[in-house]
């Protein structure tokens, strides 16, 4: 493997897994939507 595949293929690994890590923490950061108790909703007839 010559010395610029090296680097490329370690450049993209390292950002395809800091992409990865960045949009996975933002969905465990994202607050719940409160969700409406469907149940309750149907008591209302």
């Amino acid at each position: 493997m010559t010395d610029s595949a090296f680097w490329m293929m370690l450049i993209t690994q390292v950002t395809v897994t800091a992409i990865t890590a960045f949009f996975f923490v933002k969905v465990l950061r994202a607050p719940a939507k409160p969700e409406p108790d469907s149940y309750e909703d149907n008591d209302a007839e």
